[in-house]
């Protein structure tokens, strides 16, 4: 009698979106993973990495990612000129920071995730937004 063979992952594809409190949404984007829970630093590390990759890729101008390049980085690529290489781990760093310091909340599924560890169940079209916040002028 011959064993089945193994089930394999099946990959899914969730997909994230930047939105400001203003009412701004960008445009959606897709990130194919094979797991069906991950903590959310896991998804913002993943989503950080895949943007990264396509800047440097196209060696376009202009990193519109999670989070701006830190100071320094952007004063060696010319302040608004980032065509030179993002360094991934160091966005994924400043994006940890800002998470941190409430700088962006994570809704998945119109669920607000409040922990970096806390898991996140993942299906075929997941909507992961990234809702940055605004900070109101004159406070």
């Amino acid at each position: 009698m011959s064993q089945p063979f193994p089930r394999m992952p099946r990959m899914t594809t969730i997909a994230f979106v930047d939105e400001t409190t203003a009412g701004d949404r960008g445009d959606v984007r897709h990130l194919e993973i094979f797991e069906e829970r991950l903590p959310l630093r896991e998804i913002i590390r993943r989503r950080i990495f895949q943007e990264v990759a396509e800047h440097n890729a196209k060696n376009s101008t202009g990193f519109t990612g999670l989070v701006q390049p830190g100071e320094v980085e952007a004063a060696l690529n010319g302040k608004r000129n980032t065509s030179h290489r993002v360094e991934p781990q160091r966005q994924f760093e400043l994006a940890v920071e800002a998470f941190g310091r409430n700088g962006f909340l994570v809704l998945v599924d119109d669920r607000q995730v409040e922990g970096l560890d806390e898991p996140v169940q993942l299906t075929e079209g997941t909507e992961v937004t990234f809702l940055k916040l605004v900070p109101l002028v004159g406070g």
